[in-house]
């Protein structure tokens, strides 16, 4: 999973002015809104088990249209790089799960 933060211009009801915000994402979804001047915030519901499965159930069904593309692009490219690539993936897949459950577990505690 993805965390972007951001800061925008946005007017504040607590404020009633237009004051900075920083706005957090989770992958393309706002999670958070917080102004920067009163430090209100707006939390939104996010089930983020379910952007997890949603994520990763997009990348294991695209992969063999990615793998494809791949094979009318460049066949030998593919084949050198396979092997290499093939014993890595464990590794990568590893650490997505642990940075997502680093995501999950930040923002599960601070809703408790």
């Amino acid at each position: 999973m993805k965390v972007k933060k951001m800061e925008a211009g946005l007017y504040c009801v607590h404020c009633r002015e237009e004051v900075n915000h920083e706005i957090t994402y989770i992958n393309e979804d706002i999670k958070r809104i917080r102004c920067m001047e009163c430090g209100r915030t707006i939390e939104m519901n996010m089930d983020l088990r379910k952007e997890f499965y949603k994520e990763l159930y997009e990348r294991i069904s695209t992969k063999p249209t990615r793998v494809t593309k791949e094979y009318k692009e460049d066949l030998s490219h593919l084949l050198l790089s396979f092997p290499f690539r093939a014993m890595k993936k464990p590794y990568r897949v590893l650490k997505e799960v642990h940075s997502s459950r680093r995501v999950i577990n930040t923002y599960k505690l601070k809703k408790k």
